[in-house]
């Protein structure tokens, strides 16, 4: 029989955000797969470890040799559930092989950061996506979470949402580096948003 696939939400990055469950499922693990950066921040020693990087095709073939003979542990950043390798492990695996520790998300994060509820709000990742006209379409009262990237940074999406109809002067958030020491949050109107660089990958709050 396969042994089982665990996937552990590591939360926005800091130690601090990483429930118990987690840490003792990653600190019990014996082959270990997360980003570089989680891997040099979590790994046990004497785990074997495995990169996840662009290359999802032998990060998949990795996991499909390994779990025929031992467990593996798959740290993703955030909550699993939102934007995570978890849908690509779902194509590979059937569901009984996997068991899910979920996380703290940057985009919870970011809400909590402005004390703001956020059950309300519509979330889009531009994180390697496009957004449908739908979703960024404005109405009054209206609140987006939004996941950049380096191609669709704050100033390409302020550029979107005045296009569509966003008042010049909503306020914006700009959630970078969530928990880490370096965290950094700035506040602006919509316009100002148009003149900033940077901030490839952050939550960008909107709220009209």
């Amino acid at each position: 029989m396969e042994h089982k696939i665990t996937v552990v939400g590591i939360g926005p990055g800091s130690p601090d955000y990483l429930p118990p469950i987690a840490q003792q499922v990653i600190a019990q693990a014996t082959v270990l797969l997360g980003s570089r950066r989680a891997l040099a921040d979590l790994a046990p020693a004497a785990v074997e470890t495995k990169i996840i990087d662009q290359d999802i095709a032998a990060v998949m073939a990795f996991i499909h040799q390994r779990v025929l003979k031992q467990d593996v542990v798959v740290m993703v950043s955030g909550d699993p559930g939102y934007y995570s390798l978890l849908a690509a492990l779902r194509l590979e695996f059937p569901p009984e092989l996997i068991t899910v520790i979920p996380g703290v998300s940057s985009m919870q994060l970011a809400f909590a950061r402005l004390a703001c509820p956020w059950q309300d709000a519509t979330l889009v990742s531009l994180h390697g996506r496009v957004a449908t006209a739908d979703a960024l379409s404005y109405l009054p009262g209206k609140k987006l979470g939004i996941l950049t990237d380096s191609r669709h940074n704050p100033r390409h999406i302020a550029r979107l949402l005045l296009d569509g109809g966003w008042p010049a002067g909503t306020r914006v958030w700009l959630c970078a580096d969530l928990s880490y020491p370096e965290e950094k949050i700035m506040a602006m109107d919509l316009d100002d948003a148009l003149e900033i660089s940077g901030f490839g990958h952050c939550v960008m709050v909107v709220m009209a």
